[in-house]
């Protein structure tokens, strides 16, 4: 029986509190399919709590009004205590989700300490006033915090995402409330520790693991200025839903069905080392994932034959195993969901190069085997639709007359999220990039650069994360006029 984690307390406005409710939410091993902890379910009477005392630490000012090096110092703190735990984080996200502990810890955790460490250094460049010459006159433009601030982040990279929303909110002086997914609310009590240990004024920050209809009640909340949300297309459109009777400011980062675009130069060893493990990052679990990859029709079978050995050698196990590639998924719904997709590829004429059901080494657990389908077809449903789960899709394109129709499949999407190529020319890459309609994109690589913009086009959401533009999320712009010159 595996050592059970227990909360009985919420973390309300910097302080454990007794619940409102008496739910509670039971953490399962993905793994195990045993409970491995458990935590208060919180209320809607715990969300007006929390929301009372962010509205409370906003407008006295005791945290806005700080400096901006003062902020940085406290944030300083909290992102230097987050790395003196970050083995500790990525083993229990690992224990939550099924996250690789290898990768855990260069994206859960020290993916998570890169975003904060970024966001101090957007915070210390940010043009937070300026001069300019107005039509009338000279005018000075301000930004603001944008006030109370609501993150609700998944379960698939809960503290990066997490980072992604607190770092710059809490840098510009918001208050915030973090909705923890209920997959996933184990580690965010080592983040209410931390806040602790660096110094967070009470009020600034409160964290309320809940399900669905709280955290509507919590975006809807008229006491909420802005609402920062990553998940899924349906749930980012209702969160715009409920948020817009108030008006409340919305980001949303959502979905993808990102393409790898593979060019007939390319050299293969390094296309397929690179697309590889970004196809099947985090068991399959990620939006920016390359789900589909697109290969010219001329070397089709010898880059298909390539990419089915190097899926089929991924190793699958206990996430807490360092030499574990694919671990399970995070439920059985999604087991479900993409063994489901797998047979809908099937019937739609897809053929499945490798993978396609459970492991034989695994009876327990939600696992699924890495699977790569080949002969898709753009209008395949397992083309189109976001699966998030182990299963990506080798799509072939003519590529006699040049790369056009590569990026007309590639821009052939309802989302927008990420993408790369792969080429012997650099600058060719560089072009098809300038083509391909989607918020982030490599050539010969696959990265996410903290200090630049991170969001989608069409389906894959609203607004950006990271850089100075996802830092100007959480600030408001204001203009004051002033006197001509010598009055």
């Amino acid at each position: 029986m595996t050592d059970l984690i227990e909360h009985g307390q919420l973390y309300i406005g910097g302080k454990l509190a007794d619940p409102v409710g008496t739910g509670t939410i039971e953490v399962v091993s993905p793994h195990t399919e045993e409970v491995i902890g458990r935590v208060p379910h919180a209320s809607r009477e715990d969300v007006d709590r929390a929301v009372r005392a962010a509205r409370t630490s906003f407008d006295s000012g005791s945290w806005a009004d700080r400096t901006l090096e003062e902020r940085i110092e406290v944030v300083t703190r909290l992102k230097d205590a987050f790395a003196a735990r970050h083995e500790e984080i990525a083993g229990l996200i690992s224990r939550q989700n099924g996250s690789p502990y290898s990768w855990s810890v260069l994206a859960q955790a020290l993916g998570a300490m890169m975003v904060w460490d970024a966001a101090i250094t957007v915070a210390r460049n940010y043009p937070y006033e300026e001069r300019r010459d107005g039509v009338l006159g000279p005018i000075l433009v301000r930004r603001e915090p944008v006030g109370v601030v609501a993150a609700v982040v998944p379960w698939n990279v809960p503290q990066f995402v997490a980072a992604a929303k607190l770092a710059p909110a809490l840098l510009t002086g918001c208050s915030v409330i973090l909705k923890p997914s209920p997959e996933t609310p184990l580690d965010s009590y080592i983040l209410a520790e931390l806040a602790d240990e660096a110094g967070l004024p009470e009020g600034v920050l409160s964290i309320l693991p809940a399900d669905r209809e709280v955290s509507e009640y919590l975006v809807g909340h008229p006491g909420i200025d802005k609402v920062s949300f990553t998940g899924s297309v349906g749930a980012g459109k209702r969160v715009m839903e409920v948020a817009s009777r108030n008006l409340t400011r919305v980001t949303l980062e959502l979905g993808g069905k990102s393409a790898a675009v593979i060019l007939p130069d390319a050299d293969l060893e390094t296309a397929v080392a690179g697309i590889v493990p970004n196809a099947w990052m985090n068991n399959g679990q990620a939006c920016v994932a390359q789900t589909r990859i697109l290969v010219p029709r001329s070397r089709y079978g010898e880059i298909a034959e390539r990419f089915a050995v190097a899926a089929g050698e991924l190793v699958v196990g206990d996430p807490l195993d360092p030499a574990t590639q694919v671990g399970p998924l995070v439920a059985e719904r999604q087991r479900r969901r993409s063994l489901d997709y797998i047979a809908i590829g099937q019937d739609e004429g897809a053929k499945v190069l490798t993978g396609g059901g459970r492991p034989a080494a695994q009876p327990t657990g939600w696992y699924v085997e890495p699977t790569l389908f080949g002969d898709v077809s753009n209008s395949m449903r397992i083309a189109r639709e976001e699966i998030f789960g182990p299963v990506i899709c080798l799509l072939p394109y003519d590529d006699g007359a040049g790369p056009g129709e590569a990026v007309r499949i590639a821009n052939d999407s309802d989302y927008g999220l990420s993408g790369s190529v792969w080429t012997a020319d650099v600058e060719h890459g560089v072009d098809i990039a300038r083509q391909v309609r989607t918020g982030t994109y490599s050539v010969n690589t696959f990265s996410l650069d903290m200090l630049g913009p991170f969001g989608g086009y069409k389906s894959s959401g609203l607004g950006r994360e990271f850089g100075p533009e996802g830092y100007g999320e959480y600030l408001e712009h204001k203009m004051i006029h002033l006197p001509p010159e010598g009055n």
